[in-house]
């Protein structure tokens, strides 16, 4: 989905959308719909490491076989609970000057999942783009899924590499505003927003959920290979956490 005009920002922030805004992770909540909350064994058995966008594929098909409707989807995705502290850190983000942030939300979920919780949650408007596999039920009921695109980065799995999605976001919308952003933040928690992460600059604050997978291959990272992981590091728990430290850093 593509950005909308907004005002020249100074700080741009990403958020991922599984187990970052809401605390659990929409692929897996999406089986509560399914007859009897479950997915046959075979269809779980068909998942095959780096091709988890086709895997989902093959589930959303199952859902539309067994009967399952777009309002049943729509209510298990509207009741996702949001992490700790995160509508705070939306009403922080939402009310403070125009000038400050630009919101962006990057996912390997899909657009209807995360379309869904958001205009249900009320935070739709202060997102600019969102950024995820692109999904649109058909004439036949079916919710279609596709790749957010193609890349080359062998950490990533095949439909969506985040840091190529945050590379080509800043790069145009750097072009369009004609200068750079003052710093860049990143709030996620899986291993696939540590890919993302190492593009940051030491300007720049990454956000990862403590004791999740992005927070432990950032700390692998520094024991590992001291000075290659070069943004700020900032763990939460809470999101009011987040917000305390954004306070700080845009008083700067």
């Amino acid at each position: 989905m593509a950005s909308r005009v907004s005002p020249d920002r100074r700080f741009l922030i990403f958020f991922d959308f599984d187990e970052t805004i809401v605390d659990e992770t929409s692929d897996d909540a999406v089986v509560q719909a399914a007859p009897g909350q479950r997915l046959p064994e075979w269809l779980k058995d068909s998942y095959q490491a780096g091709r988890y966008n086709q895997y989902m594929q093959r589930v959303l098909a199952y859902l539309a076989e067994q009967g399952v409707s777009e309002s049943h989807i729509r209510d298990v995705m509207e009741k996702l609970p949001a992490t700790p502290g995160m509508l705070g850190l939306f009403q922080f983000l939402r009310h403070r000057p125009p000038q400050d942030f630009e919101v962006v939300l990057v996912s390997d979920a899909n657009t209807y999942f995360i379309e869904t919780w958001l205009r249900r949650s009320g935070a739709r408007s202060l997102f600019h783009a969102v950024l995820s596999n692109p999904a649109t039920f058909t004439g036949d009921g079916r919710l279609a899924l596709r790749p957010f695109h193609a890349h080359r980065c062998a950490r990533c799995p095949e439909n969506m590499c985040k840091q190529a999605a945050v590379r080509d976001y800043v790069t145009r919308r750097t072009d369009q505003r004609g200068r750079p952003y003052q710093r860049i933040f990143y709030v996620g928690d899986g291993a696939n927003d540590y890919c993302p992460a190492l593009a940051m600059g030491p300007r720049d604050v990454v956000f990862p959920r403590r004791d999740f997978p992005m927070h432990r291959l950032i700390a692998e990272t520094h024991e590992a290979t001291p000075g290659e992981f070069k943004a700020v590091t900032a763990p939460w728990t809470s999101a009011e956490e987040i917000v305390q430290r954004l306070r700080k850093l845009v008083a700067e």
